[in-house]
């Protein structure tokens, strides 16, 4: 969308040569990594169809990620298990995530685009952008970096644990998932620190030593 790249073109105008945009994906979810991507566009060069991940079909954001991936200056990205998830908090594991997903960019930007959060321990300017994947061309598309990767690693964990039917819910908290979690019990990647996945354990143990 125009409208997101005149966003970041405001920040060019005023002098910041290379903008990163930086986005997660799995805050929410009971099970799985959280993922962060840092992306600086190339100025020179629009993709269309960039916009916020979760108002693009599956298909689009694959056909835009191998876009993004060949066309951007720089991508970076981090993840963060769901064991450090329980260990450190959510919030914390997001904040971890990007930050190493700005470290992985190569070199720091001139200035970082973030959606919602800053980052204290990275050294470079940034900007806290209220639903920024909806209004930065930057953030947009490390938000479709962040999602297809981390569709990716839930659909791989599908494999090893097919009881959780992880490929249709991506660990999301939807009713199936809650059917399945309260039946099997948690296994190795859920985050036993969410309400509904200690709940279980309370309320009837937990299989993780099964389902490992």
């Amino acid at each position: 969308m125009k409208a997101l790249y005149a966003f970041d073109d405001e920040y060019r105008r005023a002098g910041y040569r290379v903008i990163a945009g930086i986005d997660e994906a799995g805050r929410g979810p009971l099970a799985g990594p959280v993922v962060a991507a840092a992306v600086a566009l190339n100025p020179a060069f629009e993709i269309d169809g960039v916009n916020d991940s979760k108002k693009l079909t599956a298909a689009k954001r694959e056909r835009l990620f191998f876009e993004i991936l060949v066309n951007a200056l720089a991508i970076g990205v981090g993840i963060i298990s769901a064991d450090e998830i329980d260990r450190i908090n959510i919030l914390n594991a997001t904040k971890l995530a990007m930050s190493a997903a700005v470290s992985d960019l190569g070199a720091l930007p001139d200035i970082l685009l973030i959606d919602a959060v800053k980052l204290p321990t990275v050294a470079c300017e940034q900007v806290a952008v209220i639903k920024g994947d909806a209004m930065s061309a930057s953030i947009a598309a490390a938000s479709i970096i962040a999602k297809v990767l981390r569709d990716s690693i839930m659909s791989a964990f599908h494999e090893k644990y097919p009881l959780y039917n992880f490929i249709s819910h991506k660990g999301y908290g939807t009713k199936e998932h809650m059917e399945k979690l309260n039946v099997h019990g948690p296994c190795e990647i859920h985050r036993k620190t969410f309400a509904p996945v200690s709940l279980r354990i309370k309320t009837k143990g937990s299989n993780t030593k099964l389902l490992t």
